[in-house]
């Protein structure tokens, strides 16, 4: 099952925030992050809205600081499993910003990013691991991933994302099951 750009099962927003790869940059990195506006509320569109330039500042008082902010990633895993898409995958999605992983910089450049809806120091729900576990089958049989990292290995010291309640170890072992 040929996947060029578009994940199957996936429900797509296109987000505008997104640009060309440089040539001949393999995508080998998956960014795990953690995401909710406003923090530790669940459900909404605000999410959406943000990746997609129509989150309204004056909506809530923690939105102020996003405006103008224009940021994306290619994928977001909701509470419930559900998986929205909002880049291509050949296309280079804003979300790690200034990073480097293993002596290379600008992680965007060969990385995929996922959002998990939830906090840095929250848990995150079984729907979501295993929606995770989905996506990672499919997007390693189409892609040359060969590494996952936190965004806060990617941007130490500027980023606490995904957080410490993230299994590692579940992660791990359902992608040796799956």
């Amino acid at each position: 099952m040929p996947i060029k750009d578009w994940v199957p099962g996936a429900r797509r927003v296109l987000s505008l925030n997104s640009d060309d790869r440089p040539q001949g940059s393999g995508i080998t990195l998956l960014v795990l992050h953690s995401i909710s506006l406003p923090r530790g509320k669940y459900g909404g569109d605000a999410i959406e809205a943000l990746f997609t330039n129509r989150l309204d500042p004056a909506a809530h008082p923690s939105f102020a600081g996003l405006a103008g902010v224009n940021v994306s990633s290619h994928f977001l895993i909701y509470r419930t499993g559900e998986l929205v898409q909002f880049v291509p995958l050949q296309k280079r999605a804003w979300h790690a910003g200034l990073s480097t992983w293993r002596g290379r910089e600008r992680c965007n450049d060969f990385s995929i990013g996922v959002e998990l809806e939830g906090t840095d120091d929250g848990a995150f729900a079984a729907a979501q691991y295993e929606t995770l576990f989905r996506l990672l089958k499919k997007l390693r049989a189409v892609l040359p991933l060969r590494e996952i990292a936190a965004h806060s290995d990617v941007a130490p010291g500027r980023k606490t994302d995904p957080g410490t309640r993230f299994d590692w170890a579940r992660l791990l072992a359902g992608l040796a099951l799956k």
